[in-house]
């Protein structure tokens, strides 16, 4: 993915633009600061700021306002960025190395919508097959409503679309906090247990939950 110079200038928003941090925010901003740089820690206050800004948005507007800041990263594969075939970072370690893949850019949208208030039936984490691409990838699922068709979060796509607009996507499984869905069609798919099942999502809870934060072999934020 090329950067987007003009948006990425967010990222320096903290430096003239005053806002209110509570002690979680400051945490956070100073742990990534010091662990991956001064430019890390004004990432991750304009995240905060984002969702600051977006408390009492609608939820269109806040899958907008989500989308549109994380899009901002650069797409780096996990065995470039992490040297591992499959590593699921956190918001914090995206944000600190200002790169992921398909699974970081999803994660981070959906804790952040969790975070804004949106309530977990409503959203999923979806495994597909980018058909075009031949290779998995993972998007974020937004059901309205129990009984709607969601829409779609994307990193290769960044305008939000209903998933029957995106027959380039092929589905195969969800999850989100609590439950793990195989994929029959473009709805809601078959319930298949607890997303407990799956080890790298348990392992992210673990990280989340600590603050650990590991070092990607190359900072993409400089």
């Amino acid at each position: 993915m090329r950067k987007k110079a003009t948006l990425f200038l967010m990222f320096l928003l903290p430096s003239i633009v005053t806002f209110a941090l509570n002690g979680t925010d400051n945490q956070w901003i100073n742990k990534v600061a010091s662990f991956y740089g001064e430019r890390a820690g004004k990432r991750v206050a304009t995240w905060r700021k984002v969702v600051a800004d977006s408390a009492n948005l609608s939820e269109t507007q806040k899958l907008e306002a989500v989308n549109t800041f994380f899009n901002q990263l650069y797409f780096v594969n996990d065995i470039d960025l992490w040297g591992k075939k499959d590593y699921w970072a956190t918001p914090l370690e995206f944000l600190g190395s200002a790169a992921g893949d398909c699974e970081d850019f999803s994660i981070a949208k959906y804790f952040t919508l969790r975070e804004l208030g949106i309530d977990d039936k409503k959203l999923r984490l979806v495994y597909v097959k980018a058909i075009k691409l031949n290779q998995f990838h993972m998007v974020v699922a937004y059901y309205p409503t129990a009984s709607s068709e969601p829409v779609l979060l994307d990193n290769i796509d960044p305008e939000i679309k209903k998933a029957s607009k995106r027959r380039d996507l092929l589905p195969v499984y969800s999850f989100n906090g609590s439950r793990l869905w195989l994929m029959k069609e473009r709805g809601k798919g078959e319930l298949a247990g607890n997303s407990s099942r799956l080890g790298l999502w348990n392992d992210l809870r673990k990280r989340m939950g600590s603050v650990r934060l590991n070092k990607p072999l190359k900072n993409y934020g400089g």
